[in-house]
């Protein structure tokens, strides 16, 4: 049975939204957690495992230090205080993806806590509150094959690859954030957009969503204006940036649907479908207890030296909303532009354009323009398309220089999309340089004269703004490889007219 969905704005107008968010990150480390297997992504299954990662009788763990210091320059960038002293526990649950039935995980003690990270939302700051920045090791990954949604029911049979099984792992965990009302999906989504942005900058992961280097965990429960908040619902694995706002916004809907027939909200666990942005349940969410946490005795704890921290404190990189706020006034863009920028994923190639050499109008014209719309025609990521900051540099300036005009240019790009070369050498071996030999221009400007009689007239009359016509003919018999300029003005000077 259908059920109508009650309308977004008319249930916001009535119930307030709570979101939290658990973010997973897996470290760019070369080792595993516990153990020294490579953390490459992709291999053949159950290639990249040895005792250690795989639970056996005997093998001993020993804590990553790179893992360790990653964690912390998180914790920092996030505004949390760090722990003088904490642990791991043993996380107990059962799942054929858990080799050892467990996970070393950190529970009461993590090693960063109570921080926040600043988003803007609509031109307006919203603190999004950190509970909590804790380190452990992934799970492997089980493939359910013979079934038609990917999902153990109805498969066949399921397979288990464990390579990922050890890798580190960072959780980062939110504060409720209530008060967000009509917005909350929208925030949701500038947070994980936000704390992507900043995990970069540290260069601590890839943070591919795609490859679920990055995942996110989304919480949502709705209550009336002055009760306690409702019962919330965690929608697990979404892996899109648009698929956060989809699954807080499809959480929103279905819960007011719910309470509005006088039902309950059961605490559980959902599932995010990418093909109709609905939820669908997973299984009754434990509570801390039922994973009987208990300290991992073949660890030692964690004291992280307070002089160390100072330093990892004082290397940390400028965070990206202060970046991004210094680039915009440096490229003298309003508030709008920087916006699109934003939207379009390129500030970071329009920064490394400028870098290699060219101007910021400039760079932010060819990104943002041709790049951008072959991205969108191919659902091509804009860093994907091909082309890098110092080709298009140079690109700009062939223009510059006067070899290319913009037309030429374009079809140059697309042969650096292609492949083909750097825009010289495209330039080079197509022959698409700008005739600038007077000789040959003058030349092709006569022929226009003679095959074109009545406008010559025009313009010997006095209708300069005929010249329009001979110069288009010009560029056509030259294939578009005339500056336009140099050819009005050996128009008018044959024609013995002043411009």
């Amino acid at each position: 049975m259908t059920t109508t969905l009650p309308a977004y704005d008319e249930v916001v107008a009535r119930y307030e939204p709570v979101i939290g968010l658990e973010t997973h990150v897996e470290l760019g480390t070369n080792t595993k957690m516990f153990c020294g297997c490579p953390t490459d992504f992709g291999g053949e299954p159950n290639t990249r495992v040895c005792p250690v990662c795989l639970g056996l009788p005997g093998s001993l763990p020993v804590a990553n230090k790179a893992a360790i210091e990653a964690t912390i320059r998180i914790g920092l960038a996030l505004n949390c205080s760090i722990a003088q002293w904490c642990r791991f526990a043993r996380k107990n649950y059962f799942y054929p993806d858990m080799p050892k039935d467990f996970q070393i995980s950190q529970y009461d003690e993590p090693l960063c806590s109570d921080g926040y990270l600043d988003v803007e939302v609509d031109g307006e700051l919203v603190r999004i509150g950190i509970e909590r920045v804790h380190l452990e090791e992934d799970t492997g990954k089980t493939l359910h094959v013979g079934g038609a949604t990917g999902r153990i029911h109805g498969a066949t049979e399921s397979l288990v690859d464990y390579n990922r099984a050890g890798i580190p792992l960072v959780e980062i965990v939110t504060k409720p954030v209530p008060g967000t009302g009509a917005l909350a999906p929208e925030v949701a989504k500038a947070y994980v957009t936000e704390l992507r942005d900043v995990l970069r900058s540290l260069g601590v992961s890839d943070v591919r969503m795609e490859e679920g280097s990055l995942r996110c965990d989304v919480n949502t429960s709705l209550n009336l204006p002055g009760e306690e908040w409702g019962t919330r619902t965690e929608t697990k694995n979404v892996n899109s940036l648009r698929s956060v706002e989809r699954a807080v916004r499809s959480e929103i809907l279905r819960q007011a649907s719910v309470l509005d027939a006088g039902g309950r909200i059961t605490q559980e666990t959902r599932h995010f479908h990418e093909d109709t942005g609905d939820t669908t349940p997973g299984r009754s969410k434990e509570t801390a207890t039922d994973y009987r946490y208990f300290p991992e005795p073949d660890l030692v704890p964690l004291a992280p030296d307070t002089a160390w921290v100072a330093e990892l404190k004082a290397a940390l990189p400028e965070l990206p909303r202060l970046h991004r706020r210094r680039l915009q006034e440096q490229w003298g863009l309003s508030d709008l532009d920087m916006q699109s920028v934003l939207n379009a994923g390129a500030v970071e190639l329009i920064e490394a354009t400028v870098a290699a050499g060219t101007t910021p109008a400039a760079a932010r014209k060819w990104w943002l323009g041709e790049l951008s719309r072959r991205a969108n025609e191919t659902g091509t990521e804009l860093a994907d398309i091909g082309a890098t900051p110092a080709q298009v540099a140079e690109l700009q300036g062939l223009v510059d220089a006067g070899k290319l005009n913009d037309k030429l240019a374009r079809t140059v790009l697309e042969g650096v999309v292609a492949g083909e070369g750097s825009p010289t050498e495209i330039m080079t071996n197509r022959g698409l340089e700008v005739v600038s030999d007077t000789g040959a221009l003058t030349a092709a400007v006569d022929e226009a004269i003679a095959a074109n009689p009545g406008i010559a007239d025009k313009i010997r009359s006095g209708k300069v703004a005929a010249a329009g016509a001979l110069v288009g003919a010009v560029m056509k018999a030259t294939r578009g490889q005339a500056d336009a300029k140099t050819v009005r003005d050996l128009v008018l000077e044959r024609l013995g007219v002043q411009g």
